[in-house]
């Protein structure tokens, strides 16, 4: 879960950079990027946890 919080971290700080400074627009993309990673991650390392009951 630390690895999510760090990435989610890093996108926002990427999506700040990139608004704010001038010309820095890829740094903004790259951020949303990193987000969308992070979210796959975070769905893969859920499913994984998901125990199933027996029957």
């Amino acid at each position: 879960m630390a690895l999510f919080l760090l990435l989610v971290i890093v996108a926002i700080v990427l999506g700040i950079v990139g608004v704010v400074a001038k010309g820095l627009f890829y740094l903004l993309v790259i951020g949303v990027v990193v987000l969308v990673v992070d979210f796959v991650l975070l769905g893969v390392i859920l499913g994984r946890r998901r125990r199933r009951l027996p029957r």
